[in-house]
């Protein structure tokens, strides 16, 4: 019996990449930001957006708390579900970089394996590895949301960092050390590398 999906075929309009970038001025990209809880995600990763809209850029977050709240709402924490939670985000940020849009995606996303995934759904010339380093002691002493305390007295089964692992990208685009950074002078150092890597040419490739 043939699956569902074996009659499933893509289609493409019109509409490509370079109309895009001419109407919204800009290289879509995916910055995936990556990090243990209390690294700065979130932080960073909304005030980046905030910078980024000021100035005139299309952009959106999805931010790993949220997506769990709709896209991933029937997922867990155990290894499986979170390899899916990563695959569906990353399937998103790669339909919203297709209609144009720079992408900021805010995930612990914790195995090298699920985040090279995610790379090769985005496409691997438009995700920039943003990897959010501060040692674990610093993020436990954040603990902006309590789940560290909850997770060492027990109550947080398969939490990263504590009872489950988490794998250092080997060679992100960034390495932001946010234990020594404001998260003004993490949003900088990103912003810096768009423009010389992505902003900056956009309006040029564009033809605008």
């Amino acid at each position: 019996m043939e699956q569902p999906h074996t009659f499933v075929q893509r289609c493409h309009g019109a509409i490509g990449t370079q109309d895009r970038m001419r109407i919204f001025r800009q290289r879509p990209v995916t910055v995936w930001l990556t990090g243990l809880s209390g690294a700065g995600k979130s932080t960073i990763a909304f005030e980046l957006e905030r910078q980024l809209v000021g100035l005139g850029h299309a952009c959106y977050v999805l931010d790993g708390d949220n997506v769990r709240h709709g896209l991933a709402r029937d997922l867990g924490f155990d290894r499986k579900d979170r390899h899916e939670n990563i695959r569906r985000v990353a399937h998103v940020a790669q339909l919203m970089n297709d209609a144009g849009l720079i992408v900021i995606t805010a995930l612990i996303s914790p195995m090298r394996e699920d985040r090279t995934m995610a790379r090769d759904i985005v496409g691997r010339d438009k995700f920039i590895e943003t990897y959010l380093c501060a040692p674990l002691d610093t993020c436990v002493r954040r603990d902006p949301k309590g789940l560290y305390a909850k997770a060492l007295s027990g109550e947080i089964s398969s939490f990263t960092g504590v009872s489950a692992p988490y794998e250092a990208p080997d060679d992100p685009e960034l390495h932001i050390d946010t234990a020594a950074l404001t998260p003004a002078e993490s949003v900088a150092r990103i912003f810096a590398h768009l423009r010389e890597n992505s902003l900056a040419t956009a309006s040029q490739e564009a033809g605008a």
